[in-house]
């Protein structure tokens, strides 16, 4: 069994207001995508990595991401699209040899080998799953100028890693490119084939780092002594 990692890190970070990407800012002293790598890189079910990156920026990341870190699975760094979308399928076109691929948020620094390995084992049973969380608050839905409250029993939010046959999600991937379709999640276009997507419940930590208030937190989880020991461990081999 041959099993990729696409990190999609093609973002522009506006939201951020910082003077270069989000994913190569710092957290804990470490650039996020160099976290998000290193828990892909580590991880023992990982053949090798693929990392999608804003265009122009494949120079950078080789020398300040790559080279300054040394990863042992990363094999190329290749540019994204304009959406996410178009991020993710460039990206898959680099895993065809693969037989299951694990497509990861490169802003998602913390997610935990323990994650990765339920989604993928989850995804070998039904050919696709995903981490996500359950919605623990009330959900409201704007209607013109009123809220209608929305059970939330069943709710969950979709995060990353997910997991997917590589054969299938490209072809998922290919058929929303003709039909022009564009969606926010990958799981969404391989629901759409008609098959199942399973579910793993994610950890809190497994942050999603897009706005200022996201760093601030993203800071307290990389003071995390556990989380630390993990990182260091991951790097000094």
């Amino acid at each position: 069994m041959i099993c990729a990692a696409l990190i999609t890190a093609g973002g522009s970070g506006v939201r951020m207001g910082a003077d270069r990407p989000k994913q190569y800012l710092e957290v804990g002293g470490f650039p996020i995508l160099a976290r998000t790598i290193a828990a892909y890189d580590k991880h023992p079910l990982i053949d090798y990595i693929v990392v999608t990156v804003p265009q122009a920026d494949e120079s950078y990341c080789q020398t300040n991401i790559l080279g300054k870190f040394k990863f042992n699975k990363v094999i190329r760094v290749t540019t994204g699209g304009v959406t996410r979308q178009e991020s993710v399928h460039n990206g898959l076109e680099l895993t065809r040899d693969s037989d299951w691929v694990a497509i990861h948020d490169g802003v998602r620094p913390f997610v935990s080998e323990s994650i990765i390995t339920d989604v993928i084992y989850g995804a070998i049973r039904i050919g696709g799953c995903i981490a996500a969380l359950p919605v623990r608050e009330t959900v409201k839905k704007k209607n013109d100028d009123f809220l209608e409250t929305v059970p939330r029993e069943n709710l969950w939010l979709a995060r990353t890693p997910q997991v997917f046959r590589t054969g299938l999600i490209i072809k998922a991937h290919e058929d929303a490119s003709l039909q022009n379709m564009d969606v926010t999640d990958d799981a969404a276009l391989f629901e759409r084939t008609g098959r199942k997507v399973g579910i793993v419940e994610d950890t809190f930590h497994n942050i999603k780092i897009t706005s200022r208030d996201d760093m601030i937190m993203a800071e307290m989880i990389a003071r995390c002594p556990d989380y630390m020991l993990e990182l260091r461990s991951a790097w000094s081999r």
